[in-house]
């Protein structure tokens, strides 16, 4: 199944913590392509869909409360069976910062465990990198995050949601080229939001339309 697109606009918070991934074996072991199913595979689409009515609620992605108990807990069940699941991977990270802690309550493995489940569990996943990439970001691992956007754009190339973000995380750094080339590239994709655009001309790095 094709996931929806979803835009993470990136935001440096005043968490840092040491995001090493763990060793596999500490993380769980990992099939690819097994579990309950590989997120970006149409053949999943039933088992996704039970899981997501039962754990992975609109409630328990804004983490608002959870379905089943703690909201780290249908997170990590969802997960579990999904590990390549963008937008609970998504949630994961927002839940971990929340909470400022590695190990949200109720989750059966750290967040930095998660993300190195859902790569060991499909290796060419872009959107998994771009994800964990926004997380780093977030949680004041520029470096780190910029290396998970540049893999994340080098194993999807034409995607647009990932060039728009390494736009922004290049933007962020004050590396205004590297920002316009990423940017271009996501509006020549067809991406609809004009802030990077507007962000670089209000810099006086933009040129063109």
């Amino acid at each position: 199944m094709k996931a929806m697109p979803f835009i993470v606009i990136l935001v440096v918070s005043i968490i840092s913590a040491d995001l090493k991934a763990a060793p596999a074996p500490y993380c769980g072991e990992v099939i690819p392509g097994g579990a309950g199913g590989d997120y970006t595979n149409l053949d999943y689409r039933g088992n996704l869909k039970t899981v997501e009515d039962y754990h992975f609620t609109p409630n328990v992605e804004k983490l608002i409360s959870g379905n089943t108990g703690y909201i780290g807990g249908d997170l990590s069940y969802t997960l579990l069976l999904f590990p390549n699941h963008h937008r609970a991977l998504a949630a994961m990270g927002k839940l971990a910062l929340k909470e400022k802690t590695l190990k949200p309550s109720g989750s059966k493995y750290s967040v930095e465990c998660f993300f190195d489940r859902a790569m060991r569990f499909k290796p060419t996943d872009g959107m998994v990198r771009m994800v964990y990439g926004n997380y780093l970001m977030k949680a004041g691992q520029i470096d780190k995050a910029t290396e998970q956007l540049q893999i994340a754009a080098e194993l999807q190339p034409e995607n647009p949601t990932i060039n728009y973000n390494l736009g922004l995380l290049y933007m962020q750094r004050k590396n205004y080229e590297q920002a316009k080339t990423y940017a271009k590239k996501a509006y020549e994709l067809g991406f609809p939001l004009p802030g990077l655009k507007n962000q670089l001309i209000k810099a006086g790095k933009w040129d063109g339309d």
